[in-house]
């Protein structure tokens, strides 16, 4: 049976989180309605004590940098490439820019103990536990209700030698699987990436590679490699999940807030 059948996935699940989420200045300014269903992102850098932010849609990408000084950003165009000028209709644009702003500068403010409570979080929902309140001086709260998508049930590998992957260059987010008969893993033998046309994951293996010595047929491994990469790069994981729900609330996209026109 294929590993990707739904009958072989761990149930939804919903977990219950109460957050301190902050002012949400930017839930109250209005988005154009074009523009109102962007995908949402942040990364803190302990390094750099920053915290990049990224608001994209199909046709470009806002990106934005916020640091305890104030906030910079870019556009990306469709292609990918960056550029001062937006890719977004002229008539939109300073909405929009408000917006990621203030945006911006909740989340900063919020990071990187939001991460924290997002890993936390989802630590408690492994655990079994359905409700998880953040540790907090009194203060106004958000209580935001998420679906946690079950994982693809998978086996051990059963093939020869170690099995390992990793992140190539390319698009679709590629990635190897590697493996070795003895030592660490480190031969390539498989391929797969996301279908952009499908959301789905595609695998080929490699040329040259002597099924026979890794132990199992070559469809085999592919179907394995295909439920991992659900696992590891499609399906949401419980903390990703939490992480990004509160930056839709924050943001007021969630229906939480004011975002709208």
């Amino acid at each position: 049976m294929n590993v990707t059948d739904d009958r072989l996935r761990l149930p939804t699940s919903r977990l219950t989180v109460v957050l301190n989420l902050g002012a949400k200045t930017a839930s109250r300014l209005p988005l154009p309605p074009a523009l109102q269903h962007p995908e949402l992102d942040a990364e803190w850098d302990e390094e750099t004590n920053s915290t990049a932010i990224y608001v994209e849609y199909d046709r470009g990408q806002l990106h934005l940098d916020a640091t305890d000084d104030g906030v910079e950003y870019h556009f990306h165009n469709m292609r990918g490439e960056t550029s001062d000028r937006s890719p977004f209709a002229k008539a939109d644009t300073p909405a929009l820019l408000a917006w990621a702003r203030a945006f911006a500068t909740d989340v900063h403010a919020l990071l990187p103990e939001l991460e924290e409570d997002a890993a936390e979080a989802a630590a408690w929902h492994e655990e079994g536990y359905s409700i998880y309140v953040c540790e907090t001086e009194p203060a106004q709260l958000d209580l935001l209700e998420i679906e946690i998508e079950g994982a693809i049930l998978t086996l051990p590998w059963l093939g020869s030698g170690q099995v390992d992957q990793h992140h190539v260059e390319g698009e679709n987010h590629p990635i190897e699987l590697l493996w070795n008969p003895q030592g660490e893993a480190d031969r390539a033998i498989a391929r797969a990436w996301l279908d952009p046309r499908t959301d789905q994951p595609k695998c080929a293996g490699l040329p040259g590679v002597n099924w026979d010595e890794v132990g199992l047929p070559e469809a085999e491994v592919l179907t394995w490699l295909e439920g991992v990469y659900l696992n590891n790069h499609v399906i949401e994981d419980p903390a990703s999940a939490v992480f990004i729900a509160a930056l839709e609330r924050v943001g007021g996209l969630d229906g939480g807030g004011a975002s709208r026109k």
